[in-house]
């Protein structure tokens, strides 16, 4: 077992990953910028190191001051976290040259699963369905028009390296198409240093469901349920549950057997996610590979009743996969809200600032992973996402289960300036809708000032969506936005 582990990140996952280290009797080695030495993580480990200034580029990217950085605590593993570093196959050898333990999958491995072009044409021959798309990346517009000609509109350029909704445009005909393709070309320059591109047939209201797997040096498989993660704005999650009310038996099989399929093709080895979106009709196809931990992995946590975490170091370390799996026996449902800093009157801008009071949610099957504290600063410098609230329900009976308990949740909320917000089915309401700004907390509970606020908030961000999966709820929230002359977008 490891003496030694550096967390190469920050925030949320950092500080989840030193407790997983500590109750594992292993030492936690922080790094931080420059402007992050207040962050909770850098508390909480045994030893914090200073990695550069506050820029990702020259700090929490930069792989000769993590690396060096390792080195000087004397480390024996990295763990990467998500995002950052996290699927860079350059980092992960780097580690190897450096008598270092990447804790995720070989570089090899992160290779293919960062060339989504490619791995469509590898798992496409092991027999798993796949989206319409290029074949290879776009290299111009000329292409790209001739390419959509064949594929069929509407379609959704994507970066080849990215994830999260970054460097992904919807285009419905020729016109977008145009205006489209050189931004997501830049964004996808931007966040992953690569502009590579491709298109696909965008699929009309599908289902993102997503199977969490695990694997051992010895190609033992172990998967531990579904996820869904319908409910996302600008291709980002916003909610995610397990498991899935849209899965019954016949479908989990069906995707399990689809998941061995891709982890084989792959030869696919530690923690992964691999993702599918499922039609109206109920066709499965494959979507992407996430070789590493994920934000949502507390929501299969709380149902499963596994460290995830432990398991990838355990996994890291040589061992074994000790678990069968006829052992994995979900229990309950899980449900978890993403809370970001960021300002619904300024379109859903990140909104960093002073914590001035923070009481986080508590009570029987609640969970917070957050990196927030009263006297933190958000920073303008990283991803505005600040934490990760769960809630273990009962069922999925309608739209009103799926946020159990508004005091608690509204007890986190309140303490972030500026916060993302959801719009389901709850009660007698039109739906719920959370603005958090300037310390106020918006439901839309019947007064007419809060579905005013709610309307605006709704009317400014049309591309959010809301609790579809939850069709009586959906359709009731429908039929009172009606009834009270509520204008909104996404419910029709």
């Amino acid at each position: 077992m490891f003496k030694k582990i550096l967390i190469a990140n920050r925030g949320e996952i950092a500080l989840r990953i030193i407790r997983a280290c500590h109750e594992l009797n292993i030492e936690a080695i922080a790094v931080y910028s420059s402007v992050d030495s207040e962050s909770i993580h850098v508390r909480e480990a045994d030893r914090s190191i200073c990695i550069g200034p506050a820029p990702s580029s020259e700090s929490y990217l930069n792989i000769k001051n993590i690396i060096g950085a390792a080195d000087m605590a004397d480390c024996d593993a990295i763990h990467p976290g998500y995002g950052f570093l996290s699927e860079n196959a350059d980092f992960a050898q780097a580690c190897i040259e450096n008598d270092l333990i990447f804790i995720g999958p070989k570089p090899s491995i992160l290779r293919k699963a960062g060339n989504k072009v490619e791995l469509k044409e590898i798992i496409k021959k092991a027999r798993v369905p796949v989206i319409r798309g290029t074949k290879r990346p776009v290299k111009n517009l000329r292409e790209a028009l001739r390419k959509a000609r064949w594929i069929r509109y509407p379609i959704i350029i994507k970066a080849s390296a990215g994830g999260g909704g970054k460097g992904m445009k919807i285009v419905r005909n020729k016109r977008e198409l145009i205006s489209s393709l050189q931004i997501a070309k830049t964004e996808a320059k931007s966040y992953f240093d690569d502009d590579t591109i491709f298109l696909e047939k965008y699929v009309e209201k599908p289902r993102h469901i997503e199977i969490q797997l695990l694997a051992d040096k010895k190609g033992h498989i172990i998967f531990l349920g579904e996820r869904d993660c319908t409910i996302q704005r600008r291709h980002q999650k916003l909610i995610e549950e397990s498991p899935s009310p849209a899965i019954d038996r016949r479908k989990r099989k069906q995707l399990i057997e689809l998941s061995i399929r891709v982890a084989k093709a792959i030869k696919y080895e530690n923690l992964g996610t691999i993702e599918f979106l499922m039609d109206k009709k109920g066709n499965f196809y494959f979507m992407e590979i996430n070789p590493r931990i994920q934000v949502e992995h507390a929501v299969t946590e709380v149902v499963i009743g596994m460290d995830l975490i432990k398991q990838q170091i355990l996994i890291a370390s040589g061992e074994d996969i000790s678990i069968k799996q006829e052992d994995i026996k979900p229990n309950g449902h899980a449900i978890e809200f993403r809370i970001n800093s960021e300002d619904p009157d300024n379109n859903f801008m990140p909104s960093p600032g002073l914590i001035s009071f923070y009481l986080p949610p508590g009570g029987p099957g609640v969970r917070v992973d957050s990196c927030l504290y009263q006297g933190y600063r958000v920073l303008p410098h990283y991803d505005s996402s600040v934490a990760s609230p769960n809630r273990e329900t009962e069922g999925m009976k309608d739209g009103s289960d799926a946020i159990a308990d508004w005091p608690i949740l509204n007890a986190l909320l309140n303490a972030v300036s500026g916060a993302s917000w959801v719009a389901v089915h709850h009660g007698g309401g039109v739906g719920i809708g959370y603005s958090i700004h300037a310390g106020q907390v918006i439901v839309a509970d019947g007064t007419k000032d809060a579905e005013k606020r709610l309307e605006r908030v709704l009317t400014n961000d049309p591309g959010i969506g809301v609790a579809r999966h939850a069709d009586a709820g959906y359709e009731l929230a429908i039929k009172t936005s009606k009834e009270k002359g509520i204008k909104i977008p996404m419910l029709k």
